[in-house]
């Protein structure tokens, strides 16, 4: 499976803002609203929440993978944000984030979602692709790159 196929027109935030890591996770959720029903919400609310308490997911180099197993999913949902201001997050290596990719995905395929962080995570680590994602114009220039990062490795 292949970031770019899971990364949606319409679930690409550009340029927003949020007070803290928390008011922008929680923003990212309501973004799946339409895929997952209103009543799904509150629980992958919840589990992504969870999960950066136990430890941060910001990995570093500006970038923020926060992510859940959810029960009732049957495929992976993504969300990804471009900050208009960095934000704390409490990244391993101490810097703001500005760049977050929410990834949502079923109990049932921990294996795929493990591969799909593992990817998200290689690939937003070249500093040439983070840096053409910080100018993308619009939500298909951020997708093209993607694909184009995945398919035509530098």
């Amino acid at each position: 499976m292949k970031v770019f196929e899971i990364l949606k027109s319409g679930k690409i935030l550009l340029d927003i803002e949020a007070g803290n890591k928390e008011e922008l996770i929680k923003r990212m959720i309501n973004e799946v609203e339409d895929i997952t029903g209103p009543d799904r919400i509150p629980a992958i609310k919840e589990a992504v929440i969870q999960r950066e308490r136990i430890m941060s997911t910001g990995v570093g180099k500006s970038i923020a993978i926060p992510h859940a197993k959810i029960s009732d999913i049957d495929s992976h949902i993504a969300v990804f944000a471009r900050l208009k201001r960095p934000l704390e997050f409490n990244s391993v290596d101490g810097q703001p984030v500005s760049l977050v990719f929410l990834l949502i995905g079923g109990l049932q395929k921990a294996g795929i979602h493990i591969k799909l962080l593992s990817k998200i995570s290689r690939l937003l680590n070249h500093d040439d692709f983070r840096n053409q994602l910080q100018i993308a114009e619009d939500e298909e220039a951020v997708i093209e790159l993607f694909r184009e990062e995945e398919e035509h490795p530098a």
